[in-house]
């Protein structure tokens, strides 16, 4: 068997932090690729919605606008322009950190957005910790070691990635509120009224999480440092606390930047349905109104958001598993 040659020494720092450098690089191209991508599909996609962008700003079918106020509102925004050249000058006022002007709200993007941002990252949060939570508990349950506990633990967590947010909100709505009477059915500012969205958001996300988790888990379970520590007597509910969740935590890691995108994006139908400022609600407003300047904002602002999350839970990952820090960059 031929020994796994390790650098040591000098040498051995300089090929770390080579790797690392081009770690970095890596993420930093992937970084501006996806953001050029993310503009130029929002851009072209929002064009594409049926309806006159120059009556939108005048209020929409209702407004009776003139043809001379279109025409003066077309050639304020740009929008007598060829398309290409409004493609580019976007590209160009949003390059500079420039976000535009909401049609409809007539403010700064950046202020609106600005005003939504925190209600729908504090959803996002709540809602990841709370699928975590879920996910652990159905992990360390599964694994257990009996069938029984298998084949329940995984039929929950297969019932709950599959489950649709707009049908599980009106389950806990007619469940807990109409029902039971215990929580609002709209958001209220209150504690109480985040705790069904959080769990309508929460749910798939943590049959997602499960899954992976319980995989990584047993593979944990089945190496030879988990079968050293049963052979010195500790019990299966401490090998698998002490020693298994830490693996099956990075495997939660690297799925946790995709389950953000997801509530983030799943902000969307829960917002609208419990009635709850952020962006989602927001962004449904926007792509309704054709109010291109807003959309294309929130997009990008949202994919921001799913980079950094990216590289967070990278560097958690680095953290929890040593290993990682000697692979090439990927």
């Amino acid at each position: 068997m031929t020994a796994l040659a390790v650098p040591t020494g000098s040498g051995g720092l300089r090929a770390r932090r080579g790797r690392l450098g081009l770690r970095v690089l890596a993420r930093a191209g992937g970084a501006v690729f996806v953001l050029w991508a993310v503009v130029t599909i929002t851009f072209f996609a929002v064009r594409l919605v049926p309806g006159d962008p120059a009556l939108a700003i005048l209020g929409g079918p209702g407004s009776q606008a003139g043809p001379e106020a279109l025409a003066l509102v077309r050639a304020e925004h740009g929008l007598d322009r060829p398309l290409g050249e409004q493609y580019l000058a976007a590209l160009v006022r949003l390059a500079g950190g420039d976000l535009g002007t909401s049609y409809a709200l007539r403010m700064p993007v950046g202020d609106v957005i600005a005003a939504q941002l925190g209600g729908t990252l504090l959803l996002a949060v709540l809602a990841l910790a709370a699928g975590w939570a879920i996910a652990l508990g159905l992990a360390l349950f599964s694994t257990q070691g009996g069938r029984f506990a298998a084949a329940v633990g995984g039929a929950i967590e297969t019932v709950a990635a599959a489950l649709p947010q707009f049908w599980l909100a009106a389950v806990l709505i007619a469940l807990f509120s109409t029902g039971l009477g215990w929580l609002p059915p709209v958001s209220t500012g209150t504690a109480a009224g985040l705790v069904l969205p959080v769990l309508t958001l929460a749910i798939p996300v943590a049959g997602f999480l499960a899954q992976v988790m319980r995989t990584s888990l047993l593979d944990a379970l089945a190496s030879p440092f988990a079968l050293s520590a049963r052979a010195r007597g500790e019990s299966g509910l401490g090998v698998r606390i002490r020693h298994g969740i830490r693996h099956a935590a990075v495997a939660g890691v690297d799925l946790s930047a995709w389950a953000f995108g997801y509530l983030v994006s799943g902000a969307v139908v829960v917002e609208t349905v419990f009635a709850r400022p952020g962006l989602g609600r927001s962004l449904v407003q926007a792509v309704t109104g054709r109010d291109v300047p807003l959309v294309t904002g929130i997009v990008i602002v949202v994919a921001l958001a799913y980079i950094l999350i990216t590289i967070l839970a990278d560097a958690v990952s680095l953290v929890l598993d040593p290993r990682l820090r000697s692979e090439p960059a990927g």
